[in-house]
């Protein structure tokens, strides 16, 4: 009898220690398919630089910028997080002969770049650190 029930316990032991490992690989997969490079032919972009999974949000890695993009909590927007801290209509980047400008729209909470509070346009640099509600992007151009 002793002998069955320790076999028994054996074997059940085995397939937890099978059913964990498999989760780890699942959870492994599914944190690699999250991962989605930027395309080659996009110049200039948002980088996320927040940790994805710290945020009550979604919110994507990258945001490619055309000529005129607007950054808010509406769906009206280019760019749409769903941050309680942003504005419906927050801030707005215009390209303007091969330069990048950043708008802050009267935002309740401020846009920030660098740390500095945004009151004018304020032209973007390549490596500039922009800081909206809980979310901060490095603006990325490669042009």
């Amino acid at each position: 009898m002793f002998n069955i029930l320790s076999l028994v316990f054996k074997y059940v032991f085995i397939v937890i220690i099978y059913m964990f490992i498999f989760s780890i690989i699942k959870l492994i997969y599914l944190d690699i398919k999250g991962i989605r490079p930027i395309p080659a032919d996009s110049g200039t972009y948002l980088k996320l630089i927040n940790r994805k999974d710290t945020l009550p949000f979604k919110v994507k890695e990258y945001y490619p910028l055309e000529d005129n993009v607007f950054l808010g909590r509406g769906n009206d927007n280019e760019i749409v997080i769903k941050d309680p801290y942003i504005s419906k209509k927050h801030l707005r980047i215009v390209k303007d002969e091969d330069e990048y400008f950043l708008e802050d729209l009267k935002s309740a909470n401020g846009t920030y770049v660098n740390g500095d509070r945004v009151m004018d346009v304020v032209k973007l640099n390549n490596g500039d650190r922009i800081s909206v509600g809980q979310v901060e992007f490095l603006f990325v151009n490669k042009e």
